[in-house]
C-alpha cells in the first residue's frame, strides 16, 4: 500500500509537472512587459451604463449612469499628483452623496436627490453617447427623464461633458447642462438642488483641508451664500502631496452671481434655492442653460492659478 504523499512534496510535483509541460512560459506570454497599445496619453471608452476615461492607462473620472442608480453620477476623478480620487462616493453623514451629480429635493413632490425608493423619483437615463476622442481630450453626452411613479414627468435634461488632460498638475471637467420643464415647476425652497459636488474628507475643513472661494472667504462661515466666481476645497491627501478641487460658476448661468451652499464636512453646490425669497418657477417648454469647470489640480488654488483660468474659459 502507497503512503499518502504530504502537501509540500504535492505542492513541488505540481509545480515541476506545469514547468515540464510549457504552462509557465504560457503564463509569461499573455501578460505584457510594456503598457498595451493605444493606452498612452487619454484614452475613453463606453460599457454599457459607464463612461472610463483614462490617462495613461490610469483611471482618471468614470461617469457612472446605470438603470439601477437614482441618478447618474461621476466618481472617481483623480488627483493629478497621486491618482486618488478627490471626490467621494458615499460618506457620512449624508451617504447618498455621490461624487459630482445632479438633483433636486424637493421638487413637485418628488425626491431626486435622497436614498430613498426609486419610485419617489429617479433621474434615468435615456441616451448615452461616447463622442470625440482626442489624445488630450474626450467628449460624452448625456439625455436624462426625471420621473416618478404615478406622477407625471417634471424635467428631462441633457448633459454634455469635456474632459480635458492640460498637464501633470491640472486636468478638468466641464459641464454643459440643458434642463426642460416637461410640467409647471416650482421650487419654494431647496437646499439639495442641481449641480452638486462631496469631496473626500481630507480636502475638508473638519479634517484639516482648506474650503475657499475667488473672493478670499474660507471655511463655510465665508463662503455659505456668498456669491463666487469659484469655490473648492484643497489639503493634504496623501503624506505632504497637496491637490484640490474647485468649481467654476459660469456667468452667463441663470442665477449668476449665484450665491454658494457650502458645507465643511465637504459638501458644496452653486445653487440659489436655499436663498430664495420668492419660489422660483420654470414655467412648461421653458429650459434652462448651466455651464461648470470642475478643476482638479496640484498645489493650493494660488498655485495652480485658478483666478487666470477662470478668465480665460469664460473668454
Amino acid at each position: 500500500m502507497s503512503k499518502p504523499i504530504g502537501r509540500r512534496r504535492w505542492i513541488t510535483a505540481m509545480a515541476q509537472s506545469l514547468a515540464a509541460s510549457g504552462a509557465a512560459g504560457l503564463l509569461r506570454a499573455v501578460d505584457y512587459d510594456k503598457p498595451a497599445p493605444g493606452s498612452e496619453k487619454l484614452t475613453a471608452e463606453q460599457s454599457n451604463g459607464l463612461i472610463l476615461v483614462r490617462w495613461n492607462n490610469r483611471a482618471l473620472c468614470t461617469y457612472r449612469a446605470l438603470a439601477s442608480q437614482k441618478f447618474p453620477y461621476v466618481y472617481p476623478m483623480a488627483g493629478p499628483t497621486t491618482g486618488l480620487s478627490l471626490v467621494a462616493e458615499s460618506a457620512l453623514p449624508y451617504p447618498h452623496h455621490r461624487g459630482i451629480w445632479l438633483g433636486c429635493q424637493p421638487l413637485n413632490e418628488g425626491d431626486y436627490w435622497g436614498d430613498t425608493p426609486l419610485e419617489k423619483g429617479q433621474i434615468r437615463t435615456a441616451k448615452l453617447q461616447l463622442g470625440k476622442t482626442a489624445p488630450q481630450s474626450a467628449v460624452f453626452s448625456n439625455e436624462c427623464e426625471w420621473i416618478r411613479k404615478d406622477a407625471p414627468s417634471p424635467l428631462d435634461d441633457r448633459r454634455t461633458f469635456t474632459v480635458t488632460y492640460a498637464d501633470q498638475r491640472l486636468w478638468w471637467l466641464d459641464a454643459d447642462i440643458t434642463v426642460n420643464a416637461r410640467e409647471d415647476v416650482t421650487i419654494k425652497s431647496a437646499k439639495h438642488s442641481f449641480f452638486a459636488l462631496r469631496v473626500i474628507s481630507q480636502l475638508s475643513p473638519l479634517y484639516g483641508g482648506i474650503l475657499m472661494n475667488s473672493e478670499g472667504g474660507i471655511g463655510a462661515e465665508g463662503t455659505y451664500g456668498k456669491p463666487a466666481r469659484w469655490c473648492g476645497y484643497h489639503g493634504k491627501t496623501y503624506a505632504d502631496v497637496v491637490e484640490g478641487l474647485a468649481v467654476m460658476d459660469h456667468p452667463e448661468n441663470p442665477w449668476a452671481p449665484c450665491p454658494w451652499f457650502t458645507r465643511d464636512y465637504g459638501h458644496f453646490s452653486p445653487s440659489p434655492f436655499a436663498f430664495l425669497k420668492q419660489p422660483w418657477t420654470l414655467p412648461k417648454g421653458k429650459s434652462i442653460r448651466m455651464r461648470y469647470r470642475v478643476v482638479l489640480h496640484a498645489g493650493t488654488p494660488q498655485q495652480a492659478g485658478l483666478n487666470a483660468l477662470y478668465k480665460k474659459w469664460i473668454g
